[in-house]
């Protein structure tokens, strides 16, 4: 028997075609195993793959799980935008508010129909601060980035934070610096194990008063993505993490920011932040952004694939 489904290319966080950061979408992945959707997120090639499962909850609109090419993950920022801007493209939603259950737990997502087209938020999971990475394992890591401590931002530790998918916050001087980072992924990918987080958000921080407070880049070479190109999941922890130091000035109600990506890799993108805030410690966590259908086809797959 043919099972037949819905196959998206999406670029998320920007409204370009091949820009941004690239996600798979399966619209109706119901049926699907677990072994084929790995199998079919290695196809595709993607920094990750979004699979969207029909409901059987009162509690959720939707049930998406998300890959790598190597590796299941909780959540991802830009294949959320992606999926959903799939779906409310397929089903010609109006605004609403729609909740998906992911790896991260329950989670709402706003669709915002503007000039028939749509803007998707993403609330992250819940925000938590791990450990500062210092002694030999920050020497270890300046390593594998290739980089010196002069380069790093003062006052800024380098600290696990996440909001659903935890990432390294590695805040750095120099724009020219980032651009033209070649971390040894090999090194990365030790480090991981041994810190027990796979990303590395390294990032600056725009001084003049620019709409771009960040730039920044990310790897995660542990689960098959050396460098991803615009991620909300790095982003979201970031904003939480600025707060959190009291490092940057906010009204202790909302903070907001944007944060440009994928400018090294000649993959722009666009990613908008804002952090809820609470006796000045950040409480919640929303990533919006754009996103643009590069192709849609129909992947039909005849028999269950069989684990060899």
């Amino acid at each position: 028997m043919t099972r037949k489904y819905n196959l998206y290319q999406i670029d998320s966080f920007t409204k370009e075609k091949l820009t941004g950061n690239p996600a798979g979408v399966i619209t109706n992945a119901d049926g699907l195993t677990e072994y084929e959707m790995q199998k079919i997120a290695r196809e595709l090639n993607n920094s990750e793959t979004a699979f969207s499962f029909s409901s059987n909850s009162s509690e959720y609109d939707v049930h998406i799980r998300f890959f790598t090419p190597t590796n299941e993950v909780p959540i991802c920022g830009h294949a959320t935008i992606a999926a959903h801007y799939a779906r409310a493209v397929e089903n010609g939603l109006d605004t609403s508010r729609v909740y998906h259950k992911t790896g991260a737990g329950i989670l709402p997502v706003d669709v915002i129909k503007k000039n028939e087209d749509y803007k998707i938020v993403m609330t992250q999971g819940k925000v938590e601060f791990g450990s500062v990475i210092d002694g030999v394992n920050k020497e270890e890591l300046l390593k594998a980035l290739n980089i010196k401590d002069s380069d790093l931002l003062e006052n800024y530790e380098i600290q696990i934070v996440s909001t659903g998918h935890s990432k390294v916050m590695v805040g750095i001087k120099s724009i020219q610096t980032l651009n033209t980072l070649q971390p040894d992924y090999q090194r990365l990918s030790n480090l991981s194990k041994i810190i027990k987080c796979n990303g590395y958000y390294v990032f600056t921080v725009n001084t003049q008063h620019s709409d771009i407070l960040i730039h920044g880049r990310m790897f995660a070479p542990a689960i098959g993505i050396n460098e991803d190109p615009v991620t909300g999941n790095a982003n979201g922890p970031l904003g939480a993490y600025l707060v959190h130091h009291n490092l940057v000035h906010h009204n202790n109600s909302i903070f907001k920011f944007k944060a440009k990506l994928g400018e090294a890799i000649n993959r722009p993108g666009i990613i908008e932040v804002e952090v809820k805030i609470e006796d000045r410690e950040p409480v919640e966590v929303k990533v919006a952004g754009n996103a643009v259908i590069v192709f849609k086809t129909e992947l039909s797959l005849n028999e269950t694939l069989n684990e060899s």
